[in-house]
C-alpha cells in the first residue's frame, strides 16, 4: 500500500537526516563532474568523511556529452588502472584507449557511493567560510533559489578540506580570491584558462592539482584554469588522474 504522507515523510526524514550528518566532515568537494567524483570516492575508501555539492540535477559535468554529443570520451593509456578501478570498460585505439562516456560516467556516480561519499544534488556553494587564514568549510544553498534571483540566506558546512571540482568556471577558488585576495599561483590570482589543446593540458593537469589556499584544493578542469593552462576537450585521463592525486594530497595531510 502506498500513502502519500508516509512517502514524504521517508523522504524529507532520510533526506534532513543525511544532511545533518554531514554537516561536519572531513572533505567538502564542490562539482560532481569525473574529477570531483574520482577524488571522492577515494579519499571515501580511505575512511574520510567525504562530502560532494553538485549544483546541477545530474552528476558528470561535460563527460555525458562525450565529443560534440558523440557519446565516446578518450583517455590516455596511464589512466587505464582507474579505469579498470571502477569497472569501465575500453577498447585500445592508436596510442590513447576509447570508453562509452555514459558507461564512465554512471560508474563513477556508482563507485562513488558504493565507497561512501555522500552526494547532494541541487545545491550550490556561494561563499567559503575562512578562519584564521584557513578554509574552514563552505556556504551553501538551493541552486533554484540562486536561479531564481531570490533573497534567501544560505546555511554553513564545515570541513577539514575543500576541493574546488567545479571545472572551467573556477568558482570555489574565485569565490576565495575575492574574500582572502590572493591565491598560490604565479601572480596570485585565478589565471584562467587559455584555448584548446589537448596534449599540453593533460601534462599540466595533475601538476596544477594543490591546495591552491589554506585548506583549499583545486583539482580537473579547474586545476588548468587557476594556473592558466589550455582545456583539453573530450581527453579525460588527466581528470581521472586529478582526482587521484587530490585524494592523495588530503588523505595524506589529513594523517
Amino acid at each position: 500500500m502506498i500513502e502519500e504522507i508516509a512517502v514524504t515523510k521517508s523522504i524529507i526524514k532520510k533526506s534532513v537526516d543525511l544532511l545533518l550528518d554531514s554537516l561536519d566532515s572531513d572533505v567538502i568537494i564542490g562539482g560532481g563532474g569525473p574529477a570531483g567524483l574520482v577524488a571522492g570516492a577515494l579519499l571515501a575508501e580511505k575512511g574520510r568523511k567525504t562530502v560532494l555539492f553538485e549544483r546541477k540535477l545530474s552528476l558528470g559535468g561535460g563527460m555525458w556529452g562525450g565529443g560534440m554529443m558523440f557519446p565516446r570520451i578518450v583517455v590516455q593509456k596511464e589512466a587505464a588502472a582507474l579505469l579498470d578501478e571502477f569497472g569501465i570498460k575500453y577498447e585500445e585505439d592508436g596510442e590513447n584507449l576509447n570508453a562509452s562516456s555514459i558507461e564512465s560516467v554512471s560508474k563513477l556516480i556508482s563507485g562513488a557511493c558504493d565507497r561512501g561519499c555522500r552526494i547532494f544534488n541541487l545545491i550550490s556553494i556561494e561563499d567559503v567560510m575562512v578562519r584564521n587564514q584557513k578554509v574552514t568549510g563552505a556556504v551553501i544553498n538551493w541552486t533554484s533559489v540562486e536561479s531564481a534571483g531570490l533573497h534567501v540566506d544560505p546555511v554553513s558546512v564545515q570541513s577539514k578540506a575543500l576541493v574546488d571540482a567545479t571545472g572551467h568556471s573556477l568558482e570555489i577558488c574565485r569565490i576565495t580570491q575575492e574574500k582572502v585576495g590572493r591565491l598560490d599561483t604565479p601572480t596570485g590570482k585565478v589565471m584562467g584558462e587559455k584555448s584548446m589543446w589537448a596534449e599540453e593540458a593533460e601534462k599540466v593537469v595533475v601538476n596544477n592539482t594543490r591546495q591552491i589556499y589554506p585548506g583549499l584544493y583545486v583539482c580537473g578542469m579547474a586545476a588548468n584554469a587557476a594556473f592558466g593552462a589550455p582545456r583539453m576537450g573530450p581527453v579525460f585521463g588527466g581528470m581521472l588522474m586529478s582526482g587521484k592525486k587530490t585524494a592523495e594530497l588530503i588523505d595524506k595531510k589529513l594523517k
